[in-house]
Order: structure tokens, then sequence, then C-alpha cells
């Protein structure tokens, strides 16, 4: 893969993780629970290259 795709494969993903922790915060934040558990669900699809990745996973508060 060239420099430029991995670069900006990198800057997607780290801009992914960013505003999903944040998003996932705000939501923790207005329901104000704590101590509970979620099961969490990525999916991140990929136009043109027929891509769909899913991760799982759980959040514990």
């Amino acid at each position: 893969m060239s420099d430029d795709f991995n670069m900006s494969m990198r800057k997607f993903l780290k801009q992914v993780g960013v505003t999903s922790q944040q998003a996932i915060e705000e939501a923790a934040r207005d329901k104000g629970v704590e101590g509970q558990t979620y099961e969490a669900r990525a999916v991140v699809t990929v136009n043109g290259l027929d891509v769909e990745h899913v991760v799982t996973g759980t959040i514990k508060g």
C-alpha cells in the first residue's frame, strides 16, 4: 500500500476512535448511569472496496 493510503486510513480510524469515544461518554453522562455494562457494536464500511468490518465488545461503566 502507498504511504498516502496508509496515512489517510490511519487518520480516518483515529477520527472514528476519538469521535466515537466522545459520543459514548456524552451519552453516558446524559443518562447519568455508572456501574452498568453495555454491549457495543461498531461497523466500518468502505464503499468501493466491498468491506464491512464489525467489531463487538463490552463497555463497563
